[in-house]
């Protein structure tokens, strides 16, 4: 029960986190609570399949090839997972009567990216203990919510836009750059040091991503302060 605990807690104060900077119109609850569980079984499944699909025309077997991590760090596991977190804020989030504002797109998306890093993450803590439940706490889970907001933001503003095809897909690339560059300096452990970029490049998209929080509020159509 407590590393149960450990694995969840984190994601739920993330979503407590994106509920409160939703300031002017919050979401129906019992919506949010279908994208996080689309997130955490529908999306696990999706992702699943994605690797197997891209892994069989892809045998990646040398561990210490650079190029091989960097297939395996964008397109085996930042393009599958981004991808199935994707459609299901693109074909059941967006079209959804409720989602009326840009701010939207991060609630909807940092959901759903959560309903998945609570089941990676449940799996993970699990079998690797207190000590990864404590590590992913201040990196994976983050790292997935920070994901989401990049994709989310851009989601957002599709929804208002002409342009929504652009904009949708602009989402799911900074979602898939930033999580690939996020796993490919982890994954190219066998050189010295580099695993520091992986937290370079998490402590830039974090930057973005409350950037985006906060361009989202003041450009939300019930901010009733916006034209002051």
């Amino acid at each position: 029960m407590t590393l149960l605990t450990l694995a969840i807690a984190p994601v739920f104060i993330i979503i407590f986190y994106i509920f409160i900077k939703d300031k002017y119109e919050k979401e129906p609850k019992r919506l949010l609570v279908y994208n996080f569980l689309l997130g955490a079984i529908v999306s696990i499944i999706i992702t699943t399949l994605l690797y197997i699909i891209i892994d069989i025309p892809l045998p990646l077997k040398n561990h210490d090839s650079v190029f091989e991590q960097f297939i395996k760090a964008f397109f085996v596991v930042g393009l599958s997972e981004e991808f199935s977190k994707y459609i299901i804020v693109r074909y059941y989030s967006q079209p959804h009567k409720e989602y009326n504002e840009p701010f939207d797109g991060i609630v909807y998306a940092v959901m759903v990216s959560m309903g998945f890093a609570a089941t990676e993450n449940i799996m993970y803590v699990l079998q690797g203990g207190m000590e990864v439940a404590i590590i992913r706490a201040f990196t994976a889970v983050p790292a997935h919510a920070t994901f989401a907001i990049l994709m989310g933001y851009f989601m957002g503003r599709a929804k208002f836009s002409n342009n929504r095809a652009i904009l949708n897909l602009t989402g799911l690339f900074l979602a898939v750059l930033f999580h690939g560059a996020y796993d490919f300096f982890l994954f190219i452990d066998f050189i010295p040091g580099v695993w520091i970029g992986a937290f370079i490049s998490l402590f830039i998209g974090i930057v973005l991503a409350r950037k985006a929080i906060r361009r989202h509020q003041f450009n939300s159509h019930f901010n009733i302060h916006r034209e002051q």
